[in-house]
């Protein structure tokens, strides 16, 4: 089942309203071209003489009230001379474009702290809008039984929902955080997810563009964010590592609980570039983006890769990763959980090894200067993927390392 497609207006057939006005007009005495004037006036398909002289000669057309005239004057001066949006027909697209455009000025806003938590709240909101506007110009007016209007998680779940699915994954992600903000702070959390706002906000005008047209696209308005300081290599090097607190580690492992690599790698899900210097005099220096997938992308990659910092790629100690497990599953998971683990997967050599640094490095290193072990991001995936729903709570004292 899927959604009908936008019905077109009939090209040149008057309204009932603007046959109505029109024959208020003419009984006021109001020049044959004035009226056509008005009435063509960002109207989808301009009507002609004809059309006026057809209303004129209706004798059971009945003419417009002075106080629908006014309104209907009123409205013609309400439509937006960029978007051609009109405050009293298309608000739902207004409200739409206006949620978004707040979220991203909000979060590229030097002056707010709040960035997380208020995308994802006005994302949701935004796209609301939108889905509603598209079900209603298909025939289907959003609303349940008790006068609810439909929720963003019941129109992505229905079977008739045009939206792909690299886009609904990327919004039901956003409404894990959105569902989050409302319990429990999501702190220095901002970094964390931009590939995944940078993808809602792609998404969101290209398919505000395909359903209603290349006026309201959004680009032109929100296309660059500006700073006044210089990105520094050693700061993009770090983004990735950001020191964020157990709970937003959580919540993110959570999210990719049930992804595929080729969901993670869907650009609709969550965006993603590499980023290179050119060679270039100081003066003229700027940022090349290159494809990830491309030979020189994947090269790119090899050498970033290669002179990363060990601590930031494998930044978790076994009791991080021991909270960070609980939070995200919601399962007692404790330190004699985690060694069982090592053991199982055979991350790492068992303790009094002659060979310590001998572990599987998609999961773990060894650190010779301090003799322990640090875990990283996709070993934190792989214990939140093996962990089912929560359990009850083990008999204390059971936290054995």
């Amino acid at each position: 089942m899927h959604l009908a497609k936008i019905p077109k207006k009939t090209p040149t057939a008057l309204t009932d309203e603007e046959k109505r006005v029109i024959k208020a007009l003419l009984a006021e005495g109001m020049r044959n071209q004035d009226i056509l004037t008005l009435i063509n006036y960002e109207r989808t398909a301009s009507i002609n003489f004809g059309r006026i002289a057809g209303v004129k000669g209706n004798a059971d057309i009945t003419p417009a009230s002075a106080e629908e005239v006014a309104f209907f004057r009123r409205k013609k001066r309400s439509f937006d001379p960029i978007t051609g949006l009109n405050l009293y027909g298309d608000e739902r697209l207004i409200r739409a474009r206006e949620a978004m455009a707040l979220a991203v000025t909000i979060f590229n806003s030097g002056l707010y702290r709040f960035k997380t938590e208020v995308f994802a709240v006005l994302a949701n909101i935004a796209w609301t809008y939108l889905l509603h506007e598209r079900y209603e110009r298909s025939g289907i007016p959003p609303v349940n039984a008790d006068g609810t209007t439909f929720a963003l998680s019941y129109m992505l779940s229905r079977a008739d929902s045009p939206l792909s699915k690299g886009i609904k994954r990327n919004l039901l992600a956003l409404k894990t955080i959105r569902d989050a903000v409302e319990h429990k702070m999501l702190g220095r959390s901002d970094i964390k997810w931009l590939p995944l706002f940078q993808a809602c906000c792609l998404n969101f005008d290209k398919i505000l563009v395909d359903w209603f047209g290349s006026r309201l696209s959004l680009h032109h308005e929100l296309s660059v964010a500006l700073q006044f300081g210089k990105l520094e290599l050693e700061q993009m090097a770090q983004i990735s590592a950001y020191d964020l607190p157990p709970n937003i580690t959580a919540l993110d492992a959570l999210l990719k609980k049930n992804a595929s690599t080729e969901d993670l790698d869907d650009l609709e899900y969550q965006f993603r570039v590499v980023y290179t210097f050119d060679s270039a005099s100081k003066g003229k220096a700027h940022i090349q983006f290159v494809s990830p997938d491309s030979a020189e992308g994947k090269t790119i990659q090899n050498v970033l890769q290669k002179f990363k910092i060990a601590d930031d790629l494998y930044r978790y100690k076994p009791g991080d990763v021991v909270k960070i497990v609980r939070k995200a599953t919601g399962r007692l998971f404790n330190m004699s959980d985690h060694t069982s683990a090592w053991q199982s997967h055979k991350v790492r050599p068992p303790s009094g090894s002659k060979t310590p640094d001998k572990t599987n490095r998609d999961f773990c290193i060894y650190h010779t200067a301090h003799n322990d072990y640090t875990y990283n991001d996709k070993w934190i995936e792989l214990l939140v993927g093996e962990l089912g729903g929560p359990v009850q709570a083990k008999p204390s004292g059971s936290d054995v390392v």
